[in-house]
């Protein structure tokens, strides 16, 4: 089980941390990193539990929209940082190591036993539900985005997403412009930012990555809206879109509570966000919907009563 030692390290953390034997630092208090760290066992637990889902028979049996919202978080939780993971150790070569973001220091064991969970995750959902797609949907991944036509109501074919251009116009916009706020940071841009000073190689990287999901996945509800290019495999850009739309969503629906608790309470003395708080809540609320409007237009796709295989 690739979540394994990432669930018992958090499990650790947090009896460590109520016993008294882990020095939390100023960043947070005992009941936010017990909070924040039993979150995330809850979250590795429920991973734990949709990967045997998507591969197990009895999966099969299972209710599909609980298993797939939760494979479409894991996806853009995980799946979508895999470049990222194999990035960053270059860039963390180059940039003299990566702060510790939750006030304590780790050891160096725990810190790579927590990058193979992390990938191993990844690596397994982006196997396990294809292949779970595949068995119970044979259709969701075969053929060309050309091939998907149905009538409207004047009898003309229409292709895509919903069968509206303009849900698929906004959606690329919006998608595209994230993206463009993103790489403008990842490049050295400073507006929008307060703390100009934090950032570093490691921050810009992520925030390229956040980047080029976005655009895949406005790019990808493009073209799945207007079945061009017609001759291009179907599994592609339903794939691009699965994950861009997954990470837009479950990223900002993660950083979005942080946001809003410092503007609260406050930037910590080791606060490690650059951003200024107005515009990353500004740009994670944009992600969050983005994120939900490109999943119902994927899902309704192949929902539609009538669409051709």
């Amino acid at each position: 089980m690739a979540m394994t030692p990432y669930l018992l390290i958090k499990v650790s953390w947090v009896a460590g941390a109520l016993v008294g034997v882990i020095p939390l630092g100023s960043t947070m208090g005992l009941a936010q990193w017990v909070l924040l760290n039993t979150v995330t066992i809850g979250m590795a637990l429920i991973g734990i539990f949709l990967a045997l889902a998507l591969v197990r028979p009895w999966g099969m049996r299972l209710p599909a929209a609980p298993l797939l919202f939760c494979g479409w978080l894991g996806t853009g939780f995980l799946v979508s940082m895999l470049p990222y993971a194999a990035l960053s150790s270059l860039v963390d070569r180059s940039d003299g190591g990566r702060p510790d973001h939750q006030g304590t220091s780790a050891p160096g064991w725990e810190a790579v036993l927590i990058q193979v969970s992390f990938v191993g995750m990844g690596i397994g959902l982006a196997i396990a539900l294809p292949a779970y797609l595949r068995r119970r949907w044979p259709q969701t991944l075969s053929g060309r985005i050309g091939d998907r036509t149905r009538l409207s109501p004047s009898g003309a074919p229409e292709r895509g997403l919903d069968g509206a251009p303009r849900t698929s116009a906004w959606l690329f916009a919006a998608g595209a412009v994230l993206s463009a706020c993103w790489l403008y940071w990842a490049v050295g841009g400073t507006a929008g930012l307060a703390e100009p000073g934090e950032r570093n190689a490691d921050w810009r990287l992520l925030v390229a990555v956040f980047a080029v999901w976005a655009l895949a996945g406005s790019a990808a509800a493009w073209a799945t809206a207007n079945g061009r290019p017609a001759r291009l495999p179907r599994w592609l850009p339903t794939v691009m879109l699965w994950l861009g739309s997954g990470s837009l969503f479950a990223w900002s629906a993660w950083k979005l509570p942080f946001t809003a608790y410092t503007a609260f309470a406050g930037r910590a003395a080791d606060s490690v966000m650059p951003e200024n708080l107005g515009v990353a809540a500004a740009i994670h609320v944009t992600a969050l919907v983005t994120g939900a409007a490109m999943l119902r237009a994927l899902v309704r796709t192949y929902a539609t009563p009538g669409t051709s295989s």
